[in-house]
């Protein structure tokens, strides 16, 4: 029985190049996320200039969350794009509009170049890297999850979640380096281009890595496709599910953001610690991310579970009068649940 539930050696090694072709551009996307948010003082100053510091840091701010508005209508358009044409045309097309919108940023003439033009057109990047980031991350763990082999899923679609803590060690790595190599001054100035510069440097390498991707087994066998019209009348009719878990994944995100993008600025400016202190902390926050993530998914799954399982066990009393013994599980209609315990 147990060798029938194992996966080969070779099967198995055959899946680790498609993962990280795939993490690659999920690695970009959180890579130029970062970087805006640890940055964000000095794209305040340069796009955002008016005198007032605070009133600057909150423009860029504001520009930096503007791209999260955007993500709901990606994964609605995008995600309906994909499963028209395919795993391996969404991701490509979302790693294309990434590449403008990291671009556009990194290479935009500063406030007093080109006037009001350049912060509109840094919005405007924002926007567009907001809105292929709402089918990247989702995109990425369905092609993680159709690629995995039997009773791997969790594991494989975990490198989503992996490469993005892989890209907040790395922003932060690079600020540690460019904080201990430059002033601070010529960091305000044009210094912060230079992880961004860095970004657009690996894109031809991310885009040569996406388009080596082989479409998934399971999206060729399909002889259907949904039309565009079918998934949006699937998604009216579900709403209840999208918007709880929407609201659920609200708070994850946040705390996310919160202890990443947000403690170089929080730093600084409350704390009044040296640039190069705060980046050395998120540092540590990216690494103590990627050092506990799988440990705290055992423990919250467990938890979970149990969760459940007391639930149905309450059902179960309040339908029966008693708790089913675990011998006769088979007999209620929630015997899974009872054999779990």
């Amino acid at each position: 029985m147990q060798s029938q539930t194992m996966t080969p050696p070779t099967d198995r090694e055959s899946k680790i190049w498609p993962v990280i072709r795939v993490s690659s551009g999920n690695f970009l996307e959180m890579y130029d996320f970062m970087v805006f948010g640890y940055y964000a003082s000095a794209i305040g100053n340069a796009f955002f200039p008016n005198g007032n510091p605070f009133l600057s840091l909150m423009l860029s701010l504001m520009t930096f969350g503007a791209g999260f508005l955007m993500r709901p209508l990606g994964a609605i358009v995008l995600g309906a794009y994909t499963d028209r044409h395919g795993r391996r045309a969404g991701l490509i097309l979302t790693l294309g509009l990434m590449s403008i919108g990291i671009i556009s940023i990194a290479c935009m003439p500063g406030y007093k170049t080109i006037g009001p033009l350049a912060p509109l057109l840094v919005l405007i990047g924002r926007l567009l890297q907001g809105f292929s980031a709402g089918m990247e991350l989702g995109g990425v763990s369905v092609y993680l999850s159709e690629i995995a082999t039997p009773g791997h899923k969790g594991f494989y679609v975990s490198w989503q979640s992996a490469s993005q803590q892989v890209a907040v060690m790395f922003a932060a790595l690079v600020g540690v380096i460019l904080h201990s190599s430059l002033p601070q001054q010529k960091i305000m100035l044009w210094g912060w281009r230079i992880p961004l510069l860095l970004g657009c440097a690996i894109l031809p390498f991310l885009y040569r890595l996406r388009r080596s991707l082989q479409e998934t087994g399971e999206f060729a066998a399909r002889k259907r496709r949904p039309s565009t019209s079918e998934i949006l009348r699937s998604l009216t009719a579900n709403w209840r599910i999208v918007l709880i878990g929407t609201m659920m994944v609200t708070m994850t995100t946040v705390s996310f953001y919160m202890i990443t993008a947000y403690t170089p600025t929080f730093g600084s400016s409350v704390l009044h610690l040296a640039n190069l202190d705060s980046l050395i902390v998120t540092l540590c926050v990216g690494l103590s991310g990627d050092v506990m993530a799988g440990r705290c998914a055992l423990i919250l799954e467990t938890a979970h579970r149990r969760t459940l399982a007391v639930f149905h066990l309450w059902q179960l009393q309040r339908c029966h009068g008693r708790f089913p013994h675990r011998d006769h599980a088979p007999q209620c209609a929630d015997h899974r649940v009872c054999a779990c315990l």
